[in-house]
């Protein structure tokens, strides 16, 4: 998403990006104390940032009939789930979220999205919340397939997952925040339309990923709804909220404001 960005193959006279690269947990707190003008941060984490930051239309990852996964080392159904002890990559995570919304009752283990498996493997937690590459890696780790949270969505409210997000420091002049929109565009699309480049730009971020598994991650969640969120996106991220708040989950509702 940022590699035209970040090596200037797009340009602006009113705007200049330095990148701070983190997981996703750790820029969700971030946001909750306002420290970038813009961040990826997760739908879950919205309602509270929702007083500092709008949505972009463009950035989001989409999990459509898929999405994170809780694995185990051996197999389980998902009413063995009641009460284990389940890894999971951090509270304000949108795969979080929808974990307590399909299971309300786990214990939680606060673990770094890339030592779940290990924390799992190492009997710290019975099962792991995955995301990122762990979703196409985990079976050749040993890995079984509890539940796909994304299929689990799909199926029970005919909508995608809405993961991650950009957010949009509401304290930008609207000159700035509507070329901040802009270029975050047209670096996907860039990107897009330039894979190849992209892609190897990208593998240096990749956690010894093959290429081959790379581009299949890429292509999971960079795709028509990172160009642009359109009307479906904002339903579902909306529906995902109501359903956290209406469960005890969020503790405010709040309604999601993008901005283009």
């Amino acid at each position: 998403m940022f590699y035209a960005l970040a090596t200037r193959k797009i340009r602006s006279n009113l705007v200049a990006f330095q990148h701070e690269l983190s997981d996703i947990e750790t820029l969700n707190k971030k946001a909750r104390e306002g420290a970038y003008e813009l961040t990826a941060v997760s739908y879950h984490a919205y309602p509270y940032i929702a007083d500092k930051y709008a949505l972009m239309a463009a950035g989001s990852s989409i999990g459509d009939g898929y999405g994170p996964m809780v694995v185990a080392t051996k197999p389980l159904n998902i009413e063995e789930l009641k009460g284990k002890r389940i890894a999971i990559p951090g509270r304000l995570t949108t795969s979080y979220l929808t974990l307590r919304l399909m299971q309300p009752d786990f214990e939680p283990i606060d673990t770094p999205f890339d030592e779940i498996l290990a924390t799992v493997k190492e009997g710290r937690a019975d099962a792991g919340l995955i995301i990122h590459e762990a979703q196409l890696t985990y079976a050749k780790s040993g890995f079984h397939n509890v539940i796909d949270l994304g299929r689990w969505f799909k199926d029970k409210y005919d909508l995608p997952l809405p993961l991650g997000a950009n957010a949009l420091r509401r304290d930008l002049p609207p000159k700035i925040a509507s070329e901040c929109c802009r270029l975050m565009r047209e670096s996907i699309q860039y990107a897009l339309d330039n894979r190849e480049e992209a892609l190897n730009y990208a593998m240096q971020f990749a956690r010894d990923m093959e290429p081959a598994l790379a581009e299949k991650f890429v292509g999971m969640y960079v795709n028509h709804y990172t160009v642009d969120c359109g009307e479906i996106v904002p339903k579902a991220a909306q529906k995902l909220l109501d359903l956290g708040h209406q469960a005890g989950l969020i503790p405010h509702r709040v309604e999601l404001e993008f901005v283009r």
